[in-house]
């Protein structure tokens, strides 16, 4: 799970998926593809492990 920060609503639909097709048709749909390649490797940068470790003393 990755987190949404402001901006990213243009790339998700309400259900958190990728918009795979540009908002308008007569957006070059190369671009939109390098847009959303380049907006997903973000998630993976940002995303951090959901499980802590915790010490034992």
């Amino acid at each position: 799970m990755s987190i949404l920060r402001p901006g990213d609503e243009k790339f998700h639909y309400s259900d958190g998926s990728h918009k795979w097709i540009p908002p308008d048709p007569d957006y070059d749909q190369e671009v939109w593809d390098e847009q959303v390649r380049q907006h997903k490797h973000g998630h993976l940068r940002n995303e951090r492990p959901k499980v802590r470790m915790k010490r034992l003393i």
